[in-house]
């Protein structure tokens, strides 16, 4: 009698349980509140595009011309540099013991010079000896010819001795500015962003995707706006734009235009890597503000609204 009614039962619960489950999984879900309200623009017809912070004098990658072993860090990140700082140190023990050998062949040289040039004045005074005899019988042709060829061999000598000097001279200074391109310097003032090598770590010369330093001047910062080609057509220079900072809309400051980049690029993804591109196509404006009018860093993103004629049929 039990058996008889626990599967019908069975299949009842069932059959409420699955529709229970159906009905309940088909409610939407409630959308997540956001983390930070977007920023509205602020003009009635506007262009809109993504800037990025970037120093006055743009981002410095500081490279080395020589493939060496790094020796030592002389500045960290927030050092302010005058142009001409050094900046690190590369291992020139090789260059050193390289230069010390020049050297010694400059002063043999210089020796040399001088050995030459001190024949030269021993075959000059004979040969004026002999020129200056009266007697032309009292010293032979062959004898004065001898002392004549003497003497120019003895000038080709010095002429030698001074080529050798200005080939060791030039082999040393080659060697001092060697020794120079391993102390790699400033190019210009400004502040250290970012530094990637430490002291024992080996630095590749060439273009790198992560430069070994990054500089720039951060008395003035500018924003670098992505303007799609779509709406280039609608930029003005003269119009007014405004900068809202990510993740808080309420931090916005007026832009000046520093100068646009007239040229249209296919467009970057902001993620840092060089290779990295997408299909759209942007002009690129940058803007100007002083540092102190916000709290923000090189390499935030800002939302940037410029303000665009109405071009719609009337």
């Amino acid at each position: 009698m039990i058996t008889k009614y626990l599967l019908p039962l069975l299949a009842i619960i069932g059959f409420l349980f699955a529709s229970y489950t159906v009905v309940s999984s088909n409610k939407p879900l409630p959308v997540a509140p956001a983390v930070a309200e977007p920023a509205s623009a602020p003009f009635k017809t506007f262009i809109a595009g993504a800037g990025i912070i970037e120093p006055q004098s743009q981002n410095i990658a500081i490279g080395t011309p020589l493939s060496r072993i790094v020796n030592m860090v002389s500045v960290k990140v927030g050092d302010k540099v005058k142009a001409g700082t050094p900046l690190f140190y590369l291992d020139d023990r090789d260059t050193r013991a390289e230069l010390n050998v020049k050297l010694a062949d400059l002063a043999k040289a210089q020796t040399d010079l001088r050995v030459a040039k001190a024949s030269l004045n021993d075959t000059q005074t004979l040969s004026n000896m002999a020129e200056a005899v009266a007697d032309k019988g009292a010293i032979s042709g062959e004898e004065l010819l001898k002392r004549r060829n003497a003497l120019q061999v003895n000038k080709a000598k010095l002429d030698s001795a001074k080529a050798l000097i200005k080939q060791a001279e030039a082999s040393v200074n080659n060697s001092q500015i060697t020794l120079e391109r391993l102390v790699i310097r400033a190019p210009a003032e400004g502040e250290v962003l970012q530094v990637n090598l430490r002291a024992g770590e080996f630095a590749q010369a060439g273009a790198l995707n992560t430069p070994l330093m990054v500089l720039g001047n951060l008395d003035e910062l500018h924003v670098r706006v992505d303007i799609d080609e779509n709406d280039a057509w609608r930029f003005n220079k003269t119009s007014k734009a405004v900068a809202y900072l990510r993740g808080n809309r309420s931090v916005k400051v007026d832009l000046n235009l520093a100068y646009v980049e007239p040229y249209v690029i296919p467009k970057k993804s902001l993620t840092g890597d060089s290779t990295e591109r997408v299909d759209t196509r942007v002009l690129q404006a940058l803007y100007r503000f002083e540092r102190k009018q916000l709290p923000i860093y090189v390499g935030q993103q800002m939302d940037v609204f410029i303000a665009a004629q109405d071009y719609s049929p009337q």
